[in-house]
């Protein structure tokens, strides 16, 4: 007899926009990707993670619960990520709408995440003002703080994990190499931090 344990088959689910796809990196580069490969280095030989990505460049938190109801992913998700919020800023959306509207994508990801609030992260809104695009513009960092605020506090008080990466990509325009090739959008070694920082909660959550 032997006591090796069976192969796990680890399934991710990444919600968001286009700092979740990796507008302007490689398909590998973008966070949901570095993630899956930190966590696999974890794992054992015979173990599989796999990673489905449900984000667009572009999209507000109507976009991400519409495209969410129409691709119907499963509730067996060992663990959900959810960053989304910059474009209801950028697009001037109320702010009652997110205030409406990510909650709502919460409790979603908590279905698809088994129903388990524990296997779900929220991930804070990146501060595209430092960036060439955004120029130190301190309105955007005023309102990308309020979105942030607003999920931060409302996880707190239900409990779900939050991550904040915001500090990380306002040393873009200090720091070019944070800010991808459009000027806009984070790097790949943007999103290699954002990993440092979400890597341990997912590792957690996971129980390696």
């Amino acid at each position: 007899m032997t006591n090796e344990t069976p192969p796990r088959n680890i399934r991710y689910l990444a919600l968001g926009d286009s700092y979740t796809i990796g507008e302007s990196v490689c398909a590998t580069c973008r966070f949901p990707e570095q993630l899956k490969d930190s966590i696999k280095k974890r794992l054992n030989p015979n173990d599989l993670i796999s990673v489905n990505v449900i984000a667009q460049t572009g999209w507000t938190t109507t976009n991400l619960k519409s495209a969410i109801t129409t691709q119907n992913p499963s509730t067996n998700y060992d663990l959900v990520t959810l960053l989304i919020g910059v474009n209801n800023q950028y697009q001037n959306k109320p702010f009652s709408l997110y205030e409406q509207e990510f909650p709502e994508l919460v409790a979603t990801a908590i279905v698809k995440a088994k129903g388990k609030k524990e296997n779900v992260i929220v991930v804070s809104i990146p501060d595209y003002a430092y960036t060439p695009f955004g120029n130190g513009n301190t309105s955007i960092s005023t309102q990308i703080d309020n979105y942030n605020s607003f999920a931060q506090s409302y996880c707190a008080t239900n409990n779900i994990a939050f991550i904040n990466i915001t500090d990380i990509t306002r040393l873009g325009l200090a720091q070019p190499n944070l800010v991808a090739s459009d000027g806009l959008h984070p790097s790949e070694l943007a999103y290699s931090k954002f990993v440092q920082r979400i890597l341990p909660e997912a590792i957690e959550k996971l129980g390696l």
